[in-house]
């Protein structure tokens, strides 16, 4: 039977087991990183070699790292009384109320983006308007064909949802069968997900992981790429125990989060490989050492942690609300060809609004939304 307590609890964790608060908050300094960057990324012109905050979109492949970390520690052990399709509730409950959230913004706010670099959107009629809503609050993805910003966008409204479609790739490959597999087998598994994703790195086209979020073969394979190394290596660091313990675990592992998403890109224009021999080092070997360290200490106290707390709550929200704002920002960036110095109080601005959005979505929309559908599809046995 199903406790109450577990029934509706918004975390992906039981409610008898202690959180890795130090994790949480680590997630929440990699959204805000994303959101740095995707500002920044307004002023680059399309260019990775102009970039600010080079490698800000590597926190995503940060972001499946700690869900096959969270989700093996959640749900590893509670197989033998729960369903593929129990698990799947749960799954939905924690991430589909700010899914529809997130596609509901985007389309709130598409009026405020009719700038030159969205020609097509001044086509869009209420009738596919509608039925842009309901592909994206259902999570199907629209073909390049039928996308109408012009950027190739499974997500049109809301771009950053790729990455949760692939997150539900991961969960119903964990759930299916990949969890089964003994820690030598997924220790195979991950091996081979990590030659595929050098691979990309170092023998694609742009050295680099940008990509994952069209319907085509190579936004496709660069998506799988980007999902399969971090989530199931995730779970197999959770299922090893390895766990560093250091002072400041917070503060430390949070410094070489935002460095590694920060140094300059490597290489030039010449030597694309350099930079993807970075990102795969940043992948492989950094990201899993900052969540050994994040985890060397659960139930952490202090001011910093507290503070790790807070923006830990606040990440899925900040990281899937935030983008139609982007939209419109890098938008007036590019018709009124906007330096970074002149559009830094509109970018700051925008970076506030995208927190306070975020903060209002999470008390008033997504706590609630899951405590109820938690009551309401949980609580049975």
């Amino acid at each position: 039977m199903t406790s109450p307590a577990a029934a509706t609890s918004t975390d992906a964790t039981a409610p008898a087991k202690s959180h890795y608060v130090i994790l949480d908050g680590l997630r929440g300094v990699a959204a805000l990183m994303v959101v740095a960057f995707h500002l920044f990324e307004a002023h680059a012109g399309g260019s990775p070699h102009k970039q600010i905050i080079n490698h800000g979109y590597l926190a995503v492949d940060f972001f499946f790292l700690l869900s096959g970390f969270v989700v093996a520690y959640a749900y590893d052990d509670r197989w033998g009384g729960m369903s593929q399709w129990a698990f799947y509730k749960r799954r939905l409950v924690r991430l589909q109320p700010m899914i529809v959230v997130g596609t509901l913004i985007g389309a709130a706010l598409l009026g405020l983006q009719h700038w030159s670099l969205f020609p097509k959107l001044e086509t869009v009629t209420a009738l596919q308007l509608l039925g842009i809503i309901l592909l994206g609050v259902m999570m199907i993805p629209m073909a390049p064909s039928a996308e109408p910003r012009g950027w190739g966008e499974i997500y049109p409204l809301n771009g950053p949802q790729w990455s949760l479609f692939y997150e539900y790739v991961a969960n119903i490959l964990y759930a299916v069968g990949l969890r089964k597999l003994s820690n030598r087998w997924l220790g195979a598994l991950v091996a081979v997900a990590a030659v595929a994703l050098v691979g990309l790195l170092v023998m694609g086209p742009r050295g680099d992981v940008v990509g994952g979020w069209a319907l085509d073969a190579q936004g496709v394979r660069i998506g799988l790429s980007r999902v399969m190394f971090p989530f199931f290596a995730g779970v197999l660091l959770m299922r090893l125990g390895k766990r560093i313990k250091v002072r400041n675990a917070f503060a430390v592992c949070s410094l070489l989060l935002v460095l590694a998403l920060s140094l300059p890109r490597f290489g030039g224009t010449e030597r694309l490989w350099i930079n993807g021999l970075y990102e795969a080092a940043c992948v492989i070997l950094l990201f899993p050492l900052i969540v050994a360290i994040g985890a060397g200490e659960k139930d952490a106290d202090g001011p910093s942690v507290r503070i790790a707390r807070f923006f830990g709550d606040l990440s899925y929200p900040l990281y899937i609300t935030h983008y139609p704002l982007i939209y419109i920002y890098t938008g007036w960036v590019v018709d009124r060809k906007v330096g970074p110095a002149q559009g830094a109080m509109v970018g700051a601005g925008v970076f506030v609004l995208a927190v306070t959005i975020a903060y209002a979505c999470l008390k008033l929309l997504d706590e609630p939304a899951r405590r109820w559908l938690a009551r309401r599809v949980l609580a049975r046995a």
